[in-house]
């Protein structure tokens, strides 16, 4: 799996970037600190650094999942591993192979950009992340605009890091 380091990094810092924009009282932030319960002295209460530190690091790991579910590329891969690595095999050197890694390529370059990456995220929004956020809340017995602005900070965020991933690359 080829990773493009800089790439990940950048993309994990868009969740501060967004989510202080997302989270401004001129946005969603006061009603998501009435829905969360939330206080100016919670805020300023806790350990920022520790917070931010924490928060960069499964953003990281978060940026990595484009690799994992949206991929192509990385996903066809497998085509060329041995055997022994969990491949099929295939030698890119023979007629067949040269052929496949052909048809491989054209269709990883038609499907690495932006768009591909906003309907990756769209999914996985849907189908991952908004069932979480939404049995979370419902046991924390948290209101549905609570759900609705986490679910939108989270489905946005998703979509610019996928957006940005799987464009460059």
């Amino acid at each position: 799996m080829q990773i493009n380091w800089l790439v990940q990094l950048v993309a994990a810092l868009l969740p501060m970037l967004i989510g202080f924009i997302w989270y401004h009282p001129k946005a969603f932030g006061n009603a998501w600190m009435k829905a969360a319960d939330m206080t100016d002295e919670k805020v300023k209460g806790g350990n920022m650094p520790v917070i931010f530190g924490a928060s960069f690091v499964m953003a990281f790991l978060f940026g990595l999942a484009y690799k994992v579910f949206a991929d192509h590329g990385t996903m066809f891969d497998a085509f060329f591993r041995p055997v022994m690595e969990h491949g099929m095999g295939i030698d890119a050197t023979t007629a067949f192979g040269a052929e496949l890694k052909g048809h491989v390529d054209g269709y990883v370059a038609r499907y690495s950009s932006w768009t591909h990456g906003l309907a990756h995220s769209v999914i996985l929004s849907i189908i991952v992340i908004l069932p979480i956020i939404v049995a979370n809340a419902l046991f924390e017995r948290k209101s549905v605009k609570y759900m609705m602005v986490n679910f939108g900070y989270w489905a946005v965020t998703l979509a610019l890091m996928f957006m940005v991933v799987a464009q460059f690359s």
